[in-house]
């Protein structure tokens, strides 16, 4: 292995599951970063207008992404079984199928948001102050769909050949083009939100071509040139079997979220406000815990397609570990870091305190979604994508949805509601981990009977 990969196959797995994961952690922190940072430039050198246009936007991009962004994980699943496997050949394939697919999906996303983006706006009832400047951010940003899905199924790929690192310096790259570029196409040139948009397809084009001729460079048998962009069929339909159904578990993360948002709503603008600054500082932990499902999904996925089992009970014992600690650490760090990071939002007395208590309620547990995010990925990794995907709509979806309609109806109080997201974590946690042993003794078992 070069020494810029990690050796998931053997030596020490404490280490190498962290060398994998901080890199990532932080690389999912700064795409957070710079994210706040377009709203930032515009909301402070435009106005109000273009950044509930730009943010109002949210919603309508995970809604049009978070399938193909599943669909990578399939990929990125199926590269790490082949690599564990030693099957070169099915390697090879796996890349130039992920790499097409993320071109010919990308260019799919690019006509269906042209199509539907003022018709999504005008449903969500976008203000007619908003509604202009958020289709021409709409638009440009969906210019730069196939773009982003290269370089997410790129970046896939080169997880599942243990490369964390590489992404991550090429993201803060890319994150200093787009910083650099919405101060000169919106301060200098008063671009406003096109402005915005068009920072962000250039610098996601940026990212993508860095990462694409990293993953070309990471062996000289995987070196590909654009002849050979094709599909291999059986390849495509191994990563939709586990991509798909990733992709419907973001979905329908969404659609959860969307239940207790009408809830937050019936407290009014104070709640409002401050449910939007603590989420933006609770993003961070979940983003480091999500860190520890990424890992898994190439430790195991390798370990799996080597066929050495006792090995991937070790990786989930640590990464299990790692995550509660994590998750310990960075949300109690969040919470006494929250005070003074509310204050960048808002000075309304109201609003910070009850930001406050929000962070207290969610990220004081948050390590439950790391131990849920640990077992998703290691089912995942064996390829039962579809396992993790329903006990994410039970654990998730259901579970939240249930506890609103009776708790929450029962005790209509602001520390009841937001109780909804610790509670659901230690529900799919239990499930997770559920579905993760059985998968994990059964497979053990037909590994005995056919040795």
């Amino acid at each position: 292995m070069r020494k810029d990969k990690i050796d998931m196959l053997q030596g020490n797995i404490w280490t190498g599951l962290l060398a994998f994961t901080i890199p990532l952690m932080l690389t999912n922190i700064l795409q957070l970063m710079f994210n706040a940072a377009d709203m930032v430039v515009v909301g402070r050198f435009v106005g109000k207008e273009s950044l509930a246009a730009v943010g109002s936007t949210t919603n309508i991009i995970f809604l049009m992404t978070n399938l193909f962004v599943g669909i990578s994980v399939g990929a990125n699943v199926v590269t790490a079984q082949c690599i564990g496997e030693g099957d070169h050949d099915a390697v090879r394939n796996s890349i130039r199928t992920a790499v097409t697919l993320s071109l010919l999906g990308g260019c799919l996303l690019l006509m269906i948001g042209q199509a539907i983006a003022r018709p999504l706006l005008e449903l969500l009832g976008s203000p007619a102050d908003v509604i202009d400047k958020s289709e021409i951010y709409l638009r440009v940003y969906f210019c730069g769909l196939p773009v982003m899905m290269l370089y997410n199924f790129s970046t896939a790929q080169l997880r599942a050949f243990g490369d964390t690192k590489r992404p991550m310096y090429y993201l803060t790259m890319s994150g200093i083009v787009n910083l650099i570029l919405n101060v000169i196409f919106v301060v200098a040139f008063g671009m406003d939100t096109f402005g915005v948009g068009l920072a962000t397809v250039i610098s996601q084009a940026i990212s993508a071509i860095l990462t694409l001729r990293r993953l070309n460079s990471t062996d000289p048998e995987y070196r590909m040139t654009a002849r050979d962009l094709r599909m291999h069929g059986a390849t495509l339909l191994r990563i939709l079997k586990v991509g798909i159904p990733a992709g419907l578990q973001n979905i329908m993360f969404s659609i959860a979220n969307l239940t207790i948002q009408s809830s937050i709503n019936s407290f009014g603008s104070s709640v409002m406000a401050a449910a939007t600054a603590a989420s933006n500082v609770e993003n961070v932990t979940y983003l480091a815990m999500n860190a520890f499902q990424y890992a898994n999904i190439s430790f195991v996925g390798q370990n799996y397609g080597a066929g050495n089992l006792p090995r991937i009970r070790k990786i989930m014992t640590a990464s299990v570990t790692l995550a509660v600690l994590f998750g310990l650490v960075i949300g109690y760090a969040s919470i006494a870091a929250g005070p003074q990071i509310f204050r960048i939002y808002t000075k309304d007395p109201e609003v910070l305190a009850y930001a406050v208590r929000k962070l207290w309620i969610i990220n004081s547990l948050y390590f439950l979604s790391g131990i849920q995010d640990a077992f998703s990925g290691g089912i995942k990794g064996f390829g039962y994508s579809f396992i993790a995907m329903v006990n994410a709509l039970l654990g998730v979806c259901l579970a939240r949805v249930i506890y609103i309609r009776t708790v929450f109806a029962a005790f209509p109080t602001f520390d009841v509601l937001f109780a909804v997201y610790p509670v659901s974590f230690f529900v799919t946690a239990v499930l997770q981990c559920i579905g993760f042993v059985v998968i994990y003794r059964r497979l053990s078992r037909e590994q005995v009977s056919a040795g």
